[in-house]
């Protein structure tokens, strides 16, 4: 599965992880030293993450459970708390992984297969 911005041809990402149960979610990203460029982590319901105790920065997308986006957090280092009232679902993705992108809050996200 890949995450499109909707009216793209091209994914924001290539690959996906799921964070769906309690275990998963209070996982996160911890434990690991970095993150790939074409991941993309989907923790659901969630709408609050912090960064305490991870190694590296990330970018944030907060959406709707149709998909829309409501707020973009970029490059949010260790330490830090962000979250977004009406959340849904939060998808972490490498720092940088939104730069020169049209993601914005309004936007639609969309989970498919690749093309």
């Amino acid at each position: 599965m890949a995450l499109y911005v909707d009216g793209r041809e091209a994914p924001l990402v290539s690959h996906l992880e799921g964070a769906f149960t309690s275990a998963e979610r209070k996982r996160g990203l911890l434990g690991r030293a970095s993150m790939p460029p074409d991941l993309a982590i989907v923790i659901a319901p969630c709408n609050a993450i912090h960064t305490f105790r991870m190694q590296f920065a990330i970018d944030v997308i907060f959406a709707t459970r149709d998909g829309r986006v409501i707020k973009v957090r970029r490059n949010i280092g260790p330490g830090r708390v962000s979250g977004a009232l009406g959340a849904f679902a939060t998808i972490e993705l490498a720092a940088g992984a939104l730069e020169g992108t049209d993601v914005t809050p309004g936007r639609v996200l969309r989970i498919r297969q690749r093309t």
